[in-house]
């Protein structure tokens, strides 16, 4: 392996390493009874996304082992996106309705019976588990982040208390459990040689003890306790949220929560969407690269995002939406930079034995994303807990993902058809649309005045 990769790594755990060592005991001014329940919600939410991690980097390679072609492949992975695009405000709204706890339970009985069926090579059976898997997906992304700003808000936290939870969640369930994943996956099928079968497996068994310390150490909450409710109203309710942004402190304003929906939804498809391309970006000319080093190095520097996340967070006296407008707008240049290096730099259409200067170069702009992913996982949580109303949380966060994962499934149906530099080029404009989405909620944030149209109100209750 070049050295290259190791100088790139070995300086991000470098820095890493000293933010951490640097950090300032953030649980000293906090209760006993909040350090243990942040740190049972860290436990949980890390072996859940082991879980989650432990597949992802061997879902295309096990069916590619079953025989299937790049279409067949792709329609899978299609019906994963299209599948929780389709059932995921179902899902959100009966979490909000039954019970977080409920749900999150769901999700794991859901993805272990999603990892059983990969052990059939048959099309039909992998068909259902990326349906189960769509499901599943759905509720990682809302019910345990629900479940866990009501409980806060339950147990009368002080609200600062709560983006430490949130930032070490982050912190260690998307970056050192994605890497420790990564390399567990690796020794099993690598090292152990038991088929690339066996992470879906261990990822069952993660899912399986993390079940077991919800159901025996969670309580449940509810977003909307109305019992004569019934699915239809509960997306009327999320709607009607949506539409007049009702949120905790009672100011009504339409577009808050309309223009996090949007931001989220932009930013994210360009996120599912860098998925797809860093490979073919790297490797123009089919180079052989280490892919389980780079997606650790990716993680890496997600890890590094998240611990900025922390800092920034904790100032008081910096709000969110502002630091975020910096963020999108780095992102959306390093986005940019296969283009730029394909203009300025002109590419080698031969296999090359090493790195070329314009891979390299590109590898430390995905690296600098990647950081910018960290700080938004955390940011945009925050943000949720702020405006979004908890009678319909679940279901509302599942709405965000309905237009990213309809994107995602126009990309990944058109992937061969688009040039890559369009596709990147696609991605930064989003992302820099997000920007501005986010100046726009910064300003009616802090100045109310600035509403486009006059404030309505509505009685969710009602």
């Amino acid at each position: 392996m070049e050295v290259f990769y190791y100088l790139v790594f070995g300086v991000m755990a470098a820095v890493v390493v000293a933010l951490e060592m640097s950090k300032r005991n953030k649980d000293q001014n906090t209760s006993s009874s909040f350090n243990s329940f942040k740190n049972n919600y860290i436990l949980v939410f890390s072996i859940m996304m082991a879980g989650d991690w432990l597949q992802g980097p061997y879902v295309y390679y096990l069916y590619s082992t079953y025989g299937f072609g790049k279409r067949d492949i792709g329609q899978l992975f299609i019906a994963g996106f299209g599948s929780s695009m389709l059932f995921g405000t179902i899902v959100g709204s009966l979490a909000d309705k039954h019970g977080r706890k409920r749900a999150c339970v769901t999700y794991c009985i859901v993805y272990i019976l999603s990892c059983i069926t990969k052990h059939s090579p048959q099309y039909r059976v992998l068909m259902v588990g990326r349906i189960l898997g769509g499901i599943a997906t759905s509720l990682l992304n809302s019910a345990f982040e629900s479940w866990l700003i009501a409980e806060h808000n339950k147990r009368n936290f002080d609200q600062q208390w709560l983006s430490l939870t949130i930032s070490n969640a982050v912190f260690f369930g998307n970056g050192l459990v994605a890497i420790l994943s990564g390399l567990f996956g690796n020794l099993l099928v690598d090292i152990f040689f038991f088929g690339p079968v066996a992470p879906f497996d261990a990822a069952s068994c993660f899912l399986a003890i993390g079940m077991v310390i919800i159901l025996t150490t969670w309580s449940e909450n509810f977003g909307d306790p109305s019992d004569s409710k019934d699915l239809m109203t509960q997306f009327k309710v999320a709607a009607i949220a949506i539409a007049s942004g009702r949120v905790k402190v009672n100011i009504k304003n339409y577009e808050k929560i309309a223009l996090l929906g949007a931001i989220q939804s932009l930013f994210e498809a360009s996120m599912y969407t860098f998925v797809f391309l860093w490979t073919p970006a790297l490797s123009p000319n089919n180079e052989e690269i280490p892919h389980g080093f780079v997606f650790a190095t990716f993680m890496l520097a997600s890890m590094l995002g998240s611990s900025l996340a922390a800092r920034l967070m904790a100032r008081s006296s910096l709000r969110v939406e502002k630091y975020m407008q910096i963020v999108f707008l780095v992102s959306a240049a390093s986005l940019l930079l296969p283009i730029t290096t394909s203009v300025l730099v002109t590419p080698s259409k031969v296999k090359e034995e090493g790195l070329s200067l314009t891979c390299s170069i590109q590898l430390l702009g995905f690296c600098v994303f990647e950081a910018c992913i960290g700080i938004f996982s955390a940011s945009i949580m925050k943000m949720r807990s702020q405006y979004i109303p908890e009678e319909a949380r679940s279901t509302i966060m599942n709405f965000f993902r309905v237009p990213l994962n309809l994107f995602v499934c126009i990309v990944l149906y058109n992937v061969d058809a688009l040039p890559i530099t369009i596709m990147f080029g696609m991605c930064s404009i989003f992302v820099f649309v997000a920007s501005i989405l986010q100046w726009r909620l910064m300003v009616i944030s802090e100045n109310p005045s600035a509403l486009l149209l006059p404030l309505r109100s509505y009685n969710l209750k009602e």
